[in-house]
């Protein structure tokens, strides 16, 4: 695996654990504490991740050589939620997307 699809897996790790991390803690912590700062931080947090992510996603896909149908899938893929992990499966059980 080239370093550029270990970078992208890594990010979209990461990305997809901020929204666990916002989801399962931070937001407890804004309704059940009383706590929106939580929220706040690690909102912010995702949102740059997430932007990130998507952004690495475009690279990856010039880099590689990805088809139109292939960055469509992985743009759509990224804004469901825990997306990444689900592409990551594909990703490395399709071995045409790693070219």
């Amino acid at each position: 695996m080239n370093q550029t699809l270990k970078n992208l897996r890594l990010l979209g790790f990461t990305e997809a654990i901020s929204l666990l991390i916002l989801v399962f803690i931070a937001m407890p912590l804004k309704y059940l504490a009383g706590e929106p700062l939580a929220v706040k931080i690690t909102g912010n947090i995702h949102g740059v991740l997430f932007t990130v992510y998507v952004i690495a996603l475009a690279m990856t896909a010039r880099q590689t050589r990805w088809s139109r149908r292939q960055l469509l899938l992985a743009f759509l893929i990224a804004s469901i939620p825990f997306g990444p992990f689900l592409f990551d499966k594909m990703l490395f059980g399709d071995p045409s997307l790693r070219s």
